[in-house]
């Protein structure tokens, strides 16, 4: 427990702070409300006027799909933790090379709770407006629906844990570069690309073409939100449950060690400047 207890308080010490940013936890879940809405009537639009609407997954699938994605958004490795860049561009990073913990394991767990810290409040509140209050307001057709059993819901909360790890262990990917390069310009420009078309928040995976979908769902990026999802809304069951559950662990693997690998290097040829 004393090698764990710097790494519990750095935690919970970051996700307290990001709690306390309430308005911009408001402004997040405000703006996925309206993105999450357009796209559940183009979908609606889509199904009802399309004979070729997709077979694999139904109309109230797509609905659940979308608003969990929006909910889920800020779980998403979008970039690099900006503390990590504050600190590269500052000189400061020089501070967490001289503490007496794990560098990676600090910059994992800190960036663990900052996706997280943010994603709690949005995820309430998209909740209690998809899931309650559109059923209430007649809208029970758009809603965010439950899943279908225990089963269903134990299987999402283990690939959701395991998602919040696998984005985590990406992040520390893009803080490297951020290191490496001394700006979070270039790599915060380029991963959005494709964690957005990659990860089905843009459109789900399993409406792409069947051809492609062995490809989609064992590619990095589907563990970050598609598989998830899919498994919530029974698109994913059985052995391809688990065998969505599977790639997680596997790319959060591969991405830890990866990270591992690379901090040495970059740390070694850290140039710390400011002052």
């Amino acid at each position: 427990m004393n090698v764990l207890r710097p790494y519990i308080a750095a935690f919970v010490a970051r996700f307290r702070t990001m709690l306390q940013y309430r308005a911009a936890a408001l402004a997040g879940f405000t703006t996925q409300c309206w993105w999450g809405g357009l796209k559940v009537m183009v979908y609606a639009a889509f199904y009802r006027h399309s004979a070729h609407a997709h077979a694999s997954m139904t109309l109230a699938q797509v609905i659940t799909y979308t608003w969990l994605g929006q909910a889920l958004f800020t779980l998403q490795p979008w970039s690099g933790d900006p503390e990590v860049a504050g600190a590269v561009r500052t000189g400061a990073v020089g501070y967490d090379r001289l503490r007496p913990v794990d560098t990676y394991a600090w910059w994992f767990i800190r960036a663990t709770a900052w996706m997280t810290s943010r994603a709690l409040p949005r995820a309430a509140l998209m909740f209690a407006a998809a899931a309650v209050l559109l059923p209430l307001a007649g809208l029970g057709e758009w809603s965010w629906r439950a899943p279908a059993d225990a089963l269903q819901a134990g299987l999402f909360a283990i690939s959701l844990v395991l998602m919040i790890l696998l984005g985590a262990a990406f992040t520390m990917l893009i803080n490297l570069c951020i290191a490496a390069t001394l700006t979070d310009r270039g790599i915060n420009t380029l991963a959005p690309a494709f964690v957005i078309l990659f990860s089905g928040n843009l459109i789900p995976l399993g409406l792409f073409p069947d051809w492609l979908q062995p490809v989609l769902v064992a590619q990095p990026f589907a563990g970050m939100l598609d598989i998830p999802t899919r498994i919530y809304i029974g698109a994913l069951t059985g052995a391809a449950a688990w065998g969505g559950l599977a790639l997680q662990v596997f790319w959060t693997l591969v991405f830890v060690m990866l990270g591992r690998k690379g901090i040495g290097r970059v740390m070694n040829r850290l140039e710390v400047q400011g002052g």
